[in-house]
């Protein structure tokens, strides 16, 4: 985890001072997105797109503030369960012919407290926070007064020509006679978009951010994701599952399971024969995810281990015995009844087996399941949650409840496991090297 930022003033750990000017990360987030509706709290890979950032820049301990600036209602309510702050920009900025500029500069007139503003694009989700820590180094510690972010590209260009005027094009970038093999050109440096960060006074008298004395931060292509149309969803998504940010602290490892069956693994109803028995809908892809997450050795530090108990809880009032104990033969797991402190009831079982919430995952769906979505290390929601729900959890499901929300989720934890046995790789191939 990274440490405490020192505050202004206060001494660091190699005797220096602190940089006492204030820095404000600000993330640009209209409600008038023409490309993609509201794409800034569109759901990535299960968290609202511009929660990516939001993570990355809190984490980071850089900022004295971290802002959303938007226009838009539901952008704010998602920007504020992040604990950041609001510039609820106005009408003046908010038009479609507004520039990025136009609502930096408002910021900077409303918040004379802010010396270095960090402007962090919604739309690149694969920033990471040693990305912003290494950037930011530029203006405190070596004296420039801009840095952007770039990614090197091997692109050939050629001029564009208007072809009913008769034009010819030509090479830009290249001798056709001489062309380089890829491993033989260094290639080029362009914006990715991913941030820009400026001094106020650049700012307020040249109307930009790429000033004085600049500098560029080069990310590797795996980072540089940018976000501007459907087609680049599905692309943004399976990037941003290998190579996002996922928090400060190690990714979990599932030992326990809980889901409720109402509402997550059933879609909710509950069908009566003409016999008056009870009956249930169960998606395949879900028993198959479940047994997936038995079948998974996990691995926990040194030790491996299987995850043999799944638990699945159900309120007492929806499911009789006999409906609860065919559902658990259908899945091979234990079925509990809990009642509505989810949170005490299902703390004995966690201690039982001496672990803590952070080695639990939890599936619930609705506002009684927030507590335990808070407190568990993994915890998600179908997609037809209500929104307090999907405030608490760290995953949303793309599906709805009942139809293959369970089976995604198993895909998140597993591939959580897959991003902490890499980690504990490295940090082995780390130790023997140092």
């Amino acid at each position: 985890m990274s440490s405490r930022k020192p505050a202004a003033g206060e001494q660091q750990s190699n005797g220096e001072t602190a940089d006492k000017r204030h820095k404000a990360a600000l993330i640009l987030a209209r409600g008038g997105s023409k490309g993609i509706p509201l794409k800034n709290i569109k759901s990535l890979a299960g968290i609202p797109l511009l929660g990516w950032v939001l993570r990355a820049a809190v984490d980071s301990e850089l900022f004295d503030s971290v802002w959303v600036s938007t226009d838009h209602d539901d952008i704010e309510k998602v920007a504020l369960s992040w604990g950041v702050q609001i510039h609820r920009r106005s009408a003046e900025v908010s038009k479609d012919t507004s520039s990025s500029m136009d609502t930096i500069q408002e910021f900077i007139r409303l918040n004379p407290e802010v010396d270095i503003v960090c402007h962090i694009q919604a739309t690149s989700p694969c920033l990471h926070p040693f990305h912003l820590k290494e950037a930011l180094e530029f203006i405190t510690e070596q004296g420039y007064d801009s840095v952007f972010a770039v990614v090197r590209q091997h692109h050939f260009r050629w001029q564009e020509v208007k072809k009913d005027l008769g034009e010819l094009t030509h090479p830009l970038n290249l001798d056709p006679s001489n062309r380089p093999r890829r491993q033989d050109w260094d290639g080029e440096l362009c914006e990715n978009g991913s941030f820009y960060i400026s001094h106020r006074e650049l700012i307020k008298e040249q109307g930009h951010m790429q000033g004085r004395k600049v500098a560029y931060y080069e990310m590797r292509p795996e980072y540089s994701v940018d976000i501007d149309v459907d087609i680049d969803w599905p692309v943004a998504e399976q990037r941003v599952l290998r190579y996002g940010y996922f928090g400060c602290v190690p990714p979990e490892v599932v030992k326990l399971m809980f889901c409720n069956i109402s509402g997550c693994l059933t879609e909710g109803s509950i069908f009566l024969s003409v016999s008056g028995e009870e009956m249930v809908s169960i998606n395949t892809r879900d028993t198959a995810g479940i047994r997936m997450l038995q079948k998974e050795g996990v691995e926990v530090g040194r030790l491996k281990t299987t995850l043999n108990e799944l638990f699945f809880k159900a309120l007492l009032d929806p499911f009789e015995k006999t409906l609860s104990k065919k559902v658990s033969a259908r899945l091979g797991c234990k079925v509990l009844c809990v009642g509505e402190q989810r949170l005490d009831d299902l703390e004995t079982l966690v201690k039982e087996r001496k672990l803590s919430w952070k080695d639990v995952a939890f599936m619930g769906n609705d506002e009684i399941d927030v507590k335990c979505l808070n407190v568990a290390g993994l915890s998600a929601v179908p997609s037809d949650a209500p929104v307090v729900a999907k405030n608490a959890a760290k995953y949303m499901c793309a599906a709805p409840g009942g139809k293959g929300a369970m089976w995604e989720f198993t895909e998140h934890i597993l591939l959580q496991k897959c991003k902490a046995k890499s980690q504990l790789e490295q940090d082995r191939i780390d130790r023997a090297s140092s």
